[in-house]
């Protein structure tokens, strides 16, 4: 019985505690920049990840280094920029479920068709199998409204990774 009363009074206070606690406001990081309740810290730092658009800068970097890795034949290094090219799109539909309709037959088919075409480890394979992804990515972004966004080939190489 004794027990029992113990453990009614212990949790008697933690529903107090929680009732009316009210959570304070702090600062943190650098200088305190993020400040406000654990909410509003949130609310921050989900607006400086950003939307679909940063995601995009990304896929762009990681299209781009995959041009040139493959030109360079550089499999592994085409191999894993394939890898991050997925893991931003993905996370990138996370905060976009919106978008995710549109990039399915993107995830399912365009990115493991050039996977494979990867492994094979021929550079003539390789450039028709980009200009398949480029196309897709095309589709992609037409099935967003937003087909004054066109993807081509790279031109220039700006990033100092060579093989």
């Amino acid at each position: 019985m004794r027990k029992s009363v113990l453990i009614l009074a212990t949790f008697g206070t933690l529903i107090s505690c929680q009732v009316n606690h009210q959570e304070e406001r702090t600062a943190v990081g650098s200088g305190g920049w993020l400040e406000g309740t654990t909410d509003e810290k949130f609310e921050e730092v989900a607006h400086q990840i950003g939307g679909f658009s940063k995601t995009m800068i990304e896929v762009s970097y990681r299209y781009s280094e995959l041009y040139w890795a493959g030109m360079d034949e550089n499999w592994g290094y085409a191999d894993h920029q394939v890898e991050h090219l997925l893991e931003a799109l993905e996370d990138g539909l996370k905060r976009r479920k919106e978008r995710a309709p549109s990039a399915e037959s993107f995830l399912k088919e365009a990115i493991p068709n050039i996977e494979e075409i990867i492994k094979k480890e021929d550079k003539e394979e390789f450039l028709k199998g980009f200009r398949a992804l480029t196309s897709a990515c095309n589709a992609c972004h037409a099935k967003e409204g937003e087909s004054f966004i066109v993807i081509k080939e790279p031109e220039v190489r700006t990033s100092p990774v060579r093989f």
